[in-house]
């Protein structure tokens, strides 16, 4: 059985933790952002600033080990909100209060228990992967890709890091229930995928990733998840990093 003690998410906790004491970019150089791009990121700032006091209660009853790895991961969601919001001030851009798609992913969040939070956080986290590495390879200004790049390398450490949580609560489902699980989880993601696609295809398109290829290419790292969480033997994937781009293509194989 996989590890379920205060050991087994050490790391993760280690981590999140040195993350916390990294320097900010250098504000002062300002950011030269252009509308379609600014607009877009308002967006995905709201979205990582979201209430993570959901995801920390349900967390309680999982052990203290993942509970004080959690209480970090929330942290630095919201500081990716706080860097997000400080880029768009830099470059004499606008922050949103709200939107729908974030409204969206709160309702299905809301009063869930750890493994439905869990899997909505990391359809979230997965769409997020290809649009940072679109905006840190395909941006014009530097302190937008060095922003971009930061949130980037934290989000590949959180999605192992949920796999790591998943795959302690599925790993002795049988095969039918993995199947089905899967399904709904695909049943999640694909429309996810799309709504990033379509809702910032114009900033995609700057940075030089068509709308059908930033969907393509998430939907075939998702499948990679999805195989890492549900494979029913411990392979310690949950080890192995995960990195935005090609991935093995789409499909709810367990």
């Amino acid at each position: 059985m996989p590890d379920d003690t205060a050991q087994g998410f050490d790391r993760w906790r280690c981590q999140f933790e040195a993350n916390r004491h990294r320097r900010d970019p250098d504000w002062n150089q300002g950011a030269e952002i252009p509308a379609v791009l600014a607009a877009s990121l308002a967006r995905f700032q709201v979205g990582e600033g979201g209430d993570g006091d959901g995801m920390i209660r349900a967390a309680t009853r999982a052990g203290d080990g993942y509970l004080a790895a959690a209480r970090l991961f929330v942290g630095e969601e919201r500081d990716h909100a706080r860097l997000l919001g400080r880029l768009l001030a830099a470059g004499g851009r606008p922050a949103i209060a709200a939107h729908w798609s974030d409204a969206a992913f709160r309702s299905l969040r809301w009063r869930a228990g750890l493994r439905r939070e869990v899997m909505v956080l990391t359809v979230a986290e997965v769409c997020a992967l290809r649009y940072y590495e679109a905006i840190r390879d395909g941006a014009d200004d530097q302190l937008t890709r060095e922003v971009a790049a930061r949130i980037l390398a934290d989000e590949e450490e959180h999605v192992p890091f949920h796999v790591h949580r998943l795959r302690l609560d599925l790993f002795s489902l049988p095969a039918p229930a993995r199947v089905a699980l899967a399904a709904a989880w695909w049943a999640l993601a694909i429309p996810s995928a799309a709504v990033v696609a379509v809702d910032h295809r114009g900033a995609l398109r700057l940075l030089g990733v068509p709308a059908g290829r930033y969907l393509t290419e998430t939907l075939r790292l998702f499948g990679s998840v999805t195989r890492a969480t549900l494979t029913p033997e411990p392979v310690g994937a949950e080890d192995r990093p995960v990195r935005a781009g090609p991935a093995d293509g789409p499909g709810p194989a367990v």
